[in-house]
């Protein structure tokens, strides 16, 4: 069928058909995350509904992968999981360097009691 006539035709039933300019999608889903860079996105309107059709091919990670590739990820979290302020409270009673109380604190999963009593 000839693109304009379809066009027409969608106009006529009150279907608005509009082309994204999108640089990438992400999907994410309970385990991973689909990401389509290049992406072809389309938005439909009709009769207020608004539907979007991708094409692409996505590449697939695994959900909290980061894609800059410095590895800086990881360590930016384990350092976010302990908060500086129970670092702080535990290398003060414990009378240690913030670096060995923070190993504590990991290494009892953030429990304060349990990582000043290791280093006592």
């Amino acid at each position: 069928m000839n693109p304009r006539k379809m066009k027409q035709m969608m106009k006529q039933m009150g279907i608005d058909v509009t082309e994204l300019d999108a640089e990438e999608v992400v999907i994410k889903t309970a385990d991973e995350e689909l990401v389509f860079s290049d992406a072809q996105v389309t938005r439909m309107d009709a009769q207020g509904q608004e539907t979007y059709q991708i094409v692409g091919e996505p590449e697939t990670r695994e959900l909290g992968a980061g894609d800059d590739g410095d590895g800086d990820d990881e360590a930016a979290e384990a350092a976010d999981a302990i908060p500086a302020d129970d670092v702080a409270i535990v290398a003060q009673r414990a009378g240690v360097p913030e670096d060995e109380a923070r190993e504590a604190l990991e290494a009892e999963d953030g429990d304060l009691a349990a990582a000043i009593s290791r280093l006592e």
